[in-house]
């Protein structure tokens, strides 16, 4: 055996390790750092605000900035609370799910779960005795933008989801499609007349919302909604700067 030749391959094949293994942690540190930590799209004053109030954003700031209309949607069945079903097969509930994995387990029982997106950060109101503890999903506008209106709710206990309580609706768009409001825009709004003192931004959304009336016709304008830490508070942005709060359910205008 040649041993010489042999160690120049070794030698080389580490080489090549070494050189893998190192894009690998600085593809991955990029990953990291980069959109959380990259406040350029900031103007100065809105990044002097953020320091002065102690305002933390965790989350990225998106850069699309697509063409959108407004919408109607139509409730199916009357009313917007849905009933309880409960599942002929309960499925294990995990606490992320990937949206593969949760269409596979529930495509059978539960119709049209391929068009609902997973929020984790949403929470859903008990409005069903008993059954607080739930996984809530919106239904996709054109199958991306979530409409954060309606909600699928998705009970579990004992580490099985048991039922769900669905709203059926159906969408119309109802206006020609306008450029939303960038991302760094609608939270320079909020840093500068809304968010408190030591607000923590966890998570920026585009979507749908609307404020809701006694009615099965609805409205809902594309926004951007910002979600504070802690269920401290959400903000709604739309795409002419007027911010809604749900808990207040009041617009403000620009």
């Amino acid at each position: 055996m040649d041993w010489s030749r042999a160690k120049n391959v070794l030698i080389c094949t580490f080489l090549l390790l070494n050189v893998v293994l190192g894009y690998q942690l600085w593809h991955d540190a990029q990953e990291t750092a980069g959109p959380n930590l990259d406040f350029t799209s900031l103007d100065e004053n809105t990044q002097r605000l953020m320091e002065e109030k102690s305002i933390q954003v965790l989350a990225p700031i998106p850069g699309d900035t697509p063409q959108l209309p407004k919408l109607s949607y139509t409730y199916v069945h009357s009313g917007e609370k849905g009933d309880l079903v409960q599942l002929l097969r309960p499925v294990d509930s995990k606490l992320v799910f990937t949206h593969d994995a949760l269409v596979e387990a529930l495509e059978l029982q539960i119709k049209d779960i391929d068009n609902y997106q997973y929020d984790p950060l949403d929470v859903q109101e008990e409005l069903v005795p008993g059954q607080a503890d739930a996984f809530v999903l919106h239904p996709l506008v054109q199958g991306k933008w979530p409409l954060f209106n309606v909600k699928l709710a998705l009970f579990y206990s004992n580490q099985k989801i048991t039922g769900y309580r669905k709203i059926e609706v159906e969408l119309q768009p109802s206006d020609e499609a306008k450029k939303m409001l960038p991302a760094s825009k609608a939270l320079a709004r909020l840093i500068d007349g809304y968010l408190p003192r030591d607000s923590v931004v966890k998570d920026i959304r585009l979507g749908y919302y609307g404020q809701t009336f006694n009615s099965d016709s609805q409205v809902a304008a594309p926004v951007w909604r910002f979600m504070l830490d802690n269920g401290k508070g959400v903000y709604y942005v739309q795409m002419n700067g007027d911010v809604i709060s749900p808990k207040t359910e009041h617009t403000e205008g620009s």
